[in-house]
């Protein structure tokens, strides 16, 4: 066996790929394997890592290349933080190698040293990151669901903490299987345990005559013995070793689909979830392949192959039908319901109770200190006890979970009529692209489409304007134009008449930028204030400043730069020149996220079109997304120019910089996926109709352009 860290080269010296091999640190540990955890010792040296079973099993020496390795994890092992399982693929959700340390020192110097080793050649992945890419439809609910697991420390080496998955189907009896019935499937916001409601009243009964630590359930739902129940067929090796050389009685095994589910939904104390086979393409553990003899039901039938639902016509079919159900839309609308139970806020605390998800304390990390119970038998029999009760998962997330989203639109083709340049967008103007930006007034009106396409009719009033504008939008009724000024004021001016009828003066500084919804104004300034005004309900053509009335006034820490609403009109948010992201209630105007975000003044904040996302682009040259429901940035891109102004579908980013480019932006790639040239002088305004097929842009050239977007 190995010794100390100065004999650990001589010792494995044999074994090592090269003499030239520089130890780094050796350390008793044990392989952790289902049910079996061998002792042994681990030495990593500056090109491998090296494990020796002491019993020279499954081998004399287990090498690991670090070259190879793409993913390392620190694991709970019996609820302590002692394990480390190393990945050396992408995908999988079985590890290389899981190894369990005596104290956490050891466990973290090896990660620590082979993460410093990979951080050029391996991406870190945050549970953010991937819900990212799950929301933007970059991962299927499989995916995401096995890469919540696996950083939830589940592993498919660890009975005790294996990779759960929720039930998802309720119907098991119909001969056809309805996806577009909700009552096809399960309650996804419920636990197993909820979903029966005369069941749950009487676990709540149980539950408030309990003396402290109460819990509602009894048994967990993922535990060695509910997952062997599911294996059977493949691992009876395991089976037999947790219940002494014995398989369970032939009535409890596993024998059907929907008796399965039944029992789940009335048991007593039966509230297992699902284990991530019943959704991949390996059918065996539904099979009795081996003949094994399971035993004989009360009914006189030998347990064989696991009775499926009628609307299965086979296996392959019944596990198609699975994973089609688990990823649709239905459940991608539901899912984060049920991440919120499993590995959410809804995991602990009150959030638990309220959801009726409260386990036995064991089950949860921190809920006992093994190492301070000093008998030795009584350590051992509590540290079995929670490795065969089952283990709640690491909590990844203490705020809602935010839905999926589906994209407005999904991609831009390159237009097949501008082929010199790199575009996916067609010139609107019959004539020209471009129009003279002069100080006037130019109201555009998309009358039809001929030869592919828009003719447009323009009507031209003279406005005279004496101050220098920051934004501009006109109302509704198509009548009156509004400005805000760098002077302090905001302007109204009559469309019709072409000249200016009012004048509102509001702030101490200039207003840098405005937005309406229904007959409210809303002024940012930088004199660190958000003004919001109402309109009186008999306003016509003309708008007088005695007809506003002052709602409320939103104070910031900085200058506020932009604001922008909501497409419903219930959120607002504000980018300042500190480079702070704030969002409000429209209705009580109190603050919902504060996020500092930027390193300067932000440019340009909007809203995603299901308004689960604000985008904001800042004089850093950085995009960042922001959680409106968490707050959490759970995206930013670093560009290679300060972006100006852009428009976005919640999926891609069509932005404007600097050069006077037009860029589209991948969120998820980080990367630009198409360059149209447009203007000659920096993009300092965009537009983007509805259905996101016409833009329009203006920049600092003094010119216009019309885009037409193509499918």
């Amino acid at each position: 066996s190995l010794n100390s860290g100065s004999d650990c080269g001589a010792n494995l010296l044999y074994s090592f790929q090269s003499v030239a091999e520089k130890p780094h640190m050796e350390c008793p540990v044990e392989m952790v394997l289902p049910l079996v955890s061998n002792p042994g010792h681990v030495c990593i040296t500056d090109e491998n890592l090296y494990f020796q079973p002491l019993n020279g099993y499954p081998e004399h020496v287990i090498q690991i290349k670090l070259h190879r390795v793409r993913r390392i994890y620190k694991r709970r092992h019996g609820l302590r933080p002692l394990g480390l399982e190393v990945f050396c693929t992408e995908n999988d959700f079985c590890s290389d190698i899981y190894l369990k340390f005596y104290n956490t020192a050891d466990r973290d110097e090896i990660y620590y040293y082979i993460a410093t080793f990979l951080e050029n050649h391996v991406t870190e992945h945050t549970a953010e990151s991937y819900m990212l890419q799950w929301q933007r439809g970059h991962l299927s609910n499989y995916q995401y669901l096995l890469h919540l697991n696996n950083l939830a420390d589940r592993s498919c080496n660890d009975l005790s903490q294996y990779p759960v998955f929720p039930w998802v189907i309720a119907d098991y009896s119909s001969s056809q299987l309805d996806m577009t019935n909700a009552a096809t499937f399960r309650d996804l916001s419920k636990p197993v345990g909820a979903l029966n409601k005369e069941r749950l009243d009487r676990l709540l009964a149980r539950y408030r005559g309990m003396p402290e630590p109460r819990f509602l359930y009894g048994s967990h739902y993922s535990s060695p013995g509910y997952v062997l129940f599911y294996l059977v067929r493949v691992a009876p090796e395991h089976m037999l070793c947790l219940q002494n050389g014995r398989y369970d009685h032939a009535d409890r095994m596993f024998n059907s689909i929907g008796e399965t589910w039944k029992n789940c939904l009335e048991g007593a104390t039966d509230f297992k979830e699902l284990i991530p086979e019943f959704y991949g393409q390996d059918s065996s553990f539904l099979e009795n392949r081996q003949s094994l003899d399971l035993g004989r039901k009360q009914n006189g039938s030998l347990v064989g192959d696991v009775v499926l639902p009628p609307w299965a016509s086979g296996k392959p079919d019944f596990l198609q039908k699975h994973k089609t159900a688990l990823e649709s839309q239905y459940v991608s609308e539901h899912l984060h319901e049920w991440i919120d139970l499993v590995f959410g806020f809804k995991q602990r605390g009150s959030e638990a109770v309220a959801a009726q998800n409260v386990f036995h304390p064991l089950t949860y990390e921190g809920g006992i200190d093994c190492d301070s119970i000093e008998d030795t038998d009584q350590r051992i029999a509590m540290l079995t006890q929670i490795l065969e009760f089952g283990q709640t998962p690491k909590q990844l997330f203490t705020s809602p979970h935010p839905q999926r989203i589906t994209p407005r639109f999904q991609n831009i083709t390159r237009s097949p009529t501008s082929p010199s340049e790199d575009s996916s967008f067609e010139d609107l103007t019959e004539e020209s692209r471009k129009l003279a930006w002069t100080n006037m007034g130019i109201r555009s009106r998309l009358l039809g489409y001929r030869n592919n396409k828009v003719q447009i009719y323009l009507t031209i009033n003279h406005l005279t304007v004496f101050q220098a504008l920051s934004s501009c939008l006109m109302l509704a009724d198509g009548k009156t134009v509004v400005c805000s000024s760098w002077d302090n004021n905001v302007y109204f001016y009559s469309v019709p008449y072409g000249r200016r009828q009012d004048t509102l003066m509001g702030h101490d500084d200039a207003v840098s930028d405005m937005c309406w919804f229904d007959d409210r104004l809303y002024t940012a300034s930088w004199d660190s204030t958000i003004k919001v005004w109402q309109c009186a309900s008999d306003s016509s053509s003309s708008h007088k400043r005695s007809q506003f009335e002052l709602l409320a006034e939103l104070e910031h820490d900085a200058g506020v730069n932009t604001v922008a609403l909501n497409p419903a009109g219930t959120l607002l948010v504000s980018g300042c020149k500190d480079g702070t992201v704030t969002i409000w209630d429209n209705s009580s105007y109190g603050t919902l996220q504060q996020v500092h975000c930027h390193n300067g003044t932000i440019h340009h904040v909007s809203f995603s079109p299901d308004s689960r996302h604000v985008l904001s682009v800042g004089v850093d040259s950085c995009m960042k997304v922001t959680d409106v429901q968490t707050g959490m940035v759970i995206s930013s891109v670093k560009a290679e120019e300060e972006q100006r102004c852009f428009c976005w579908d919640g999926n891609s980013v069509l932005c404007g910089g600097q050069s006077g480019d037009l860029l589209l932006w991948d969120l998820l790639s980080n990367t630009v996926t198409q360059r149209i040239p447009a203007h000659s002088g920096a993009v300092t305004a965009m537009w983007m109709s509805e259905l996101c097929t016409t833009v329009i842009t203006g920049g600092e050239d003094r010119q216009i352009i019309f885009w037409k977007l193509q499918s």
